[in-house]
């Protein structure tokens, strides 16, 4: 238990919620005061740090499905040959 702690904490929901529901930022406490950060630059800020821990999706064609009709191809060569033989 924490007593007489006050923190400010942004949550962000996930693009993916797959993978996770959300993540839980704790901002330091001189965080807003300095410097004239915005509530719109933390929440981008968080945004992109959540978003740089989502395993990154390839793009672009994929090998998997030639793989599978050749394994389909060659299945069906080799039981023909020993139907037929």
């Amino acid at each position: 238990m924490v007593k007489g702690v006050s923190r400010q904490v942004i949550m962000v929901r996930s693009p993916d919620p797959e993978l996770f529901e959300e993540a839980i930022f704790i901002l330091r406490a001189d965080a807003l005061g300095k410097g004239g950060v915005s509530d719109r630059e933390i929440l981008r800020q968080a945004r992109q740090a959540a978003g740089s821990y989502l395993p990154q999706r390839r793009k672009g064609w994929s090998w998997q499905p030639l793989w599978l009709g050749l394994g389909a191809a060659a299945t069906g060569v080799v039981w023909l040959l020993t139907v037929l033989l």
